[in-house]
């Protein structure tokens, strides 16, 4: 039987993939060392900024000494274009809303700082059906590493066979099949409706 559901967030529940690039851009212009749209999804998608300066620095000379500085730059900008564009989406809601009535636990497990978590679930009206937020501030090792999965199905004092994991890119798809729990693959942010889900759980127990 599944009893939790854990979502991703930037990709499933927020449709942020472009506000990290952006952010992240904005940072990297002072040093002349921006990053394509194309191998930003094909290579960077769902990494940890501090995990993408240092692929820029090992492939491009990016000094590392500047690491702290544009990370922090980054997460600046992030806050700035959330505040701006993450709104409620109503279907996430009534997902959510359902899933939680009906005695699932739920969390979010993202590659993202906790600022980013705690202040677009807020904006986003999601944080009241979370029973945990997880960041990549939370562990030692991010994603791809199934180590902010594993944490949180041990949390809620469950084995990951009754857990359903909800992801979009490669990175996070790899920890959610790490983890041992069940995955549900997720294309958009329109992909995560209480229908899908109710349809992947009775699946998974049939």
């Amino acid at each position: 039987m599944i009893k939790a559901v854990l979502f991703d967030m930037d990709g499933v529940l927020i449709e942020a993939k472009d506000w990290h690039y952006e952010a992240l851009n904005r940072a990297l212009e002072l040093f002349g060392m921006e990053i394509q749209r194309d191998a930003h999804l094909a290579t960077f998608d769902g990494l940890p900024t501090r995990a993408k300066l240092k692929m820029l620095s090992a492939s491009r000379g990016l000094p590392e000494r500047m690491h702290e500085f544009l990370n922090r730059l980054k997460q600046k900008y992030t806050l700035e274009i959330s505040y701006a564009k993450c709104k409620p989406v109503f279907f996430h809601q009534i997902a959510l809303s359902r899933l939680k009535d009906e005695g699932y636990r739920l969390a979010v497990c993202s590659n993202s700082v906790r600022g980013s978590v705690e202040s677009m679930m807020k904006l986003s009206r999601l944080e009241q059906f979370l029973d945990v937020m997880v960041s990549n501030e939370d562990v030692t090792k991010p994603k791809p590493d199934p180590e902010m999965y594993s944490k949180t199905i041990e949390g809620f004092n469950l084995n990951p066979e009754e857990c359903l994991i909800l992801e979009d890119n490669e990175h996070g798809i790899r920890a959610a099949r790490a983890s041992g729990a069940h995955v549900l693959e997720i294309g958009t942010i329109y992909d995560v409706t209480y229908e899908r889900i109710r349809e992947a759980i009775d699946v998974i127990e049939a």
